[in-house]
């Protein structure tokens, strides 16, 4: 069986807004209200219709993050590891807990930065995971051995200034990237099948990705950071992703996966998109 990402985590746009957290976000460029809600019901009604199952979470208050809660854990087997979130977003851990703990999961603290599922995604036993901007690296073996995914430890690269160096964010005193999240860099079609830039990922981590025995797609720079490509939710059968990744678009459906292509304009300016807004409960 292909199915994935078969019951999810969202919450809402009720406190959205645009804070200075990466690369993406610009505070002069705040997102229009309603439409930022009418592309989140975009999204729920588009999951939904493929057979996912919502599960709603409060909107954490005064939380401009909040709708991102694929970045409030990772769960497995009727456990979640909860994220450990950069200062600014640390107002979600409390709703984030309470979320899952409603959900029966046994709910375990991280004991170092760690972004969640966004950080962090399942590709059957395999757990593709990134380290240095939002995930501490000894996250990976504290998640391996809590949850039993066999952790595969990557890195995207750095954002750079114009002396070539990298970039720390001058919020959370982290180093940078655009692929900050991994879910931005890479994706989970099938348990079989991934699409991954390899332009956003570091040599030696592009050479552990080439390596795996999975069926892989290749997306452009441009579509993952101009169309959020990788940041999509996949059924297995029905991939839910960017209205703005033609070229990705076409190698999904050269594989036999339906596509289904919200239009999102709004929740981006918060550096995140599609996969950004669900937590799957589910993995096993």
């Amino acid at each position: 069986m292909n199915n994935i990402n078969q019951t999810v985590l969202m919450s809402g746009v009720d406190y959205f807004s645009v804070e200075e957290l990466n690369p993406y976000s610009d505070r002069t460029n705040q997102p229009d209200k309603l439409t930022a809600a009418e592309e989140f019901l975009s999204i729920k009604r588009a999951l939904e219709s493929s057979g996912v199952t919502i599960v709603r979470a409060e909107s954490p208050k005064s939380c401009q993050d909040g709708i991102y809660t694929a970045n409030w854990g990772l769960c497995r087997n009727g456990v979640a590891v909860l994220s450990s979130l950069p200062n600014m977003r640390q107002g979600e851990e409390i709703y984030a807990r309470e979320a899952l703990e409603a959900q029966g999961l046994e709910v375990i603290p991280a004991p170092y930065r760690f972004s969640g599922q966004g950080d962090a995604l399942p590709c059957g036993n395999l757990l593709l995971m990134g380290q240095t901007y939002r995930t501490d690296p000894r996250m990976h073996q504290f998640v391996a051995d809590e949850l039993g995914f066999e952790v595969i430890s990557l890195e995207t690269v750095p954002q750079l200034d114009n002396g070539r160096k990298p970039v720390i964010n001058k919020v959370t005193g982290w180093p940078d990237s655009f692929f900050y999240d991994i879910d931005l860099a890479v994706s989970i079609l099938t348990p079989e099948l991934i699409a991954w830039c390899p332009e956003a990922f570091t040599k030696p981590s592009q050479e552990k990705i080439r390596g795996l025995s999975l069926e892989k797609i290749e997306v452009s720079l441009e579509e993952a950071t101009e169309g959020f490509a990788c940041n999509l939710v996949s059924t297995g059968t029905t991939v839910i992703m960017s209205n703005h990744a033609p070229q990705l678009q076409a190698a999904i459906e050269a594989h036999g996966l339906k596509i289904i292509t919200p239009e999102i304009t709004e929740l981006s300016k918060g550096g995140g998109y599609i996969r950004c807004t669900t937590l799957t409960l589910d993995n096993n």
